[in-house]
């Protein structure tokens, strides 16, 4: 029994350790988010990012890397390109060289390529949709049946997180999981006790996972 529980503690320091040596190689700070009293709803931050069905919403629907766009011109088959988000969040368009994509909605990407193309097409009627998003992904690690890397296509929470990844584990502590979420200049971890939650108490800790959040199940 003995030798089972450190081989258990030895797996579980394996799976925090690359999350926590990621945010000291970038320098970030790691911090608790703060309590949110029982009942109260989470604050809801900045936009979330809505799922394939919902790209039609362009003020809430941030474009990320990864995401295939579907750009075109009406009567002009020239300027009509399919391309994908780079990982630095550029795309290229003819005429126009290079722009950012990501960390944009639908309509601010829209507008900007419109303003940029009126110098040589006026009053050009353009189409953008996103053909495939591929950028809303979130992580889920350590005790858990089937662990990996999900790409979504709904907004989900932390529970709905957990069941795509086929549960938790017989030997989880289920009620340490913890969300890591980066910012640019720090991570931070939001709690999450799962026999609360399924019981129906600290609902608030069942938050919407945002594009790059890590469940960590120790």
């Amino acid at each position: 029994m003995f030798r089972k529980t450190t081989v258990m503690f030895l797996a579980v320091a394996a799976v925090l350790s690359p999350v926590l040596s990621w945010a000291e190689e970038e320098g970030q700070a790691i911090t608790e988010a703060p309590p949110v009293s029982e009942g109260q709803a989470p604050s809801s931050g900045a936009p979330e990012a809505a799922a394939v069905a919902e790209a039609s919403h362009e003020e809430d629907y941030l474009i990320g890397p990864g995401d295939a766009l579907d750009i075109s011109v009406w009567k002009d088959e020239a300027l009509t390109r399919s391309c994908v988000v780079r990982p630095d969040g550029m795309i290229s368009f003819p005429l126009l060289g290079e722009l950012r994509a990501a960390d944009r909605t639908l309509a601010e990407l829209r507008a900007d390529i419109q303003k940029r193309l009126s110098r040589y097409v006026p009053d050009a009627v353009l189409s953008l949709d996103v053909r495939q998003v591929n950028s809303l992904v979130v992580y889920v690690i350590g005790k858990v049946n089937a662990p990996g890397r999900f790409v979504l296509n709904s907004n989900i929470e932390v529970l709905q997180a957990l069941a795509a990844a086929g549960g938790v584990t017989p030997f989880a502590k289920q009620n340490r999981i913890k969300v890591f979420r980066h910012g640019e200049d720090e991570t931070t971890i939001y709690p999450f006790e799962y026999d609360e939650v399924i019981g129906g108490r600290r609902l608030e800790q069942n938050i919407r996972l945002k594009r790059g959040d890590v469940v960590v199940v120790p």
